[in-house]
C-alpha cells in the first residue's frame, strides 16, 4: 500500500492549508505511477498530484476538503 499525502506547500508554515480542487480519477480506478491524479489548490497556485505507484485507487477525501500538507488523501494498493 502506498499513500498519496496533500503536497507540502510551505517549509515556513507547518500547518499551511489547501483544498483538493479536483479529482481526475474515481474511487476503485486502476492507476499507473505518473498518473495524474488530483489538482490540489493552495492559496494563488494550483498543484497536481501524480501517482507514486501503480495499482488501485482508493480515495479517502471529497473534492474542497479542507487539509493541511502532509494530509493523506488517498492510497494505492
Amino acid at each position: 500500500m502506498t499513500e498519496v499525502a496533500f503536497p507540502a506547500v510551505s517549509a515556513k508554515d507547518p500547518d499551511a492549508e489547501g483544498t483538493v480542487a479536483t479529482w481526475f480519477v474515481a474511487d476503485g480506478e486502476q492507476v499507473s505511477e505518473g498518473d495524474l491524479l488530483a489538482e490540489v489548490a493552495v492559496d494563488k497556485v494550483d498543484l497536481e498530484v501524480p501517482a507514486p505507484a501503480s495499482g488501485v485507487v482508493r480515495l479517502l477525501v471529497k473534492e474542497g476538503d479542507v487539509l493541511r500538507q502532509g494530509n493523506v488523501i488517498a492510497r494505492i494498493d
